[in-house]
């Protein structure tokens, strides 16, 4: 399994509860695929800098997961015609495991 990222914009006026049912539905739908949600973020309501199907601000959630690379596409697809959905998007997250302690030096040489 492999890890990724996904960040979606719900439409505020589509969300009664801020989102959690929508959280709680895509943590399902993760299981359900054979996947584990790492981790959820509400970033909560932001303005748009421009309209998005003439709306002007919404509701942000990141969340963390482990997949199988042959079903991330599932996930876009159910979401793609979603009207709660204004935006969403899902990359590999490729952060190390480990930060190294202190400052970095770089040589130049």
């Amino acid at each position: 399994m492999k890890k990724y990222e996904a960040v979606f914009i719900l439409d505020i006026r589509k969300t009664d509860d801020e989102g959690a049912a929508f959280s709680k539905e895509f943590a399902e739908l993760i299981a359900n695929l054979g996947g584990k949600l790492e981790s959820t973020t509400p970033m909560g309501r932001r303005q748009f800098t421009y309209e998005i199907n003439k709306r002007k601000a919404g509701l942000y959630f990141d969340f963390l997961f482990e997949l199988a690379p042959s079903k991330v596409l599932a996930i876009k697809e159910k979401y793609k015609l979603d009207e709660r959905v204004l935006r969403n998007m899902i990359v590999a997250d490729e952060r190390p495991e480990t930060v190294p302690d202190g400052p970095v030096s770089l040589k130049m040489e």
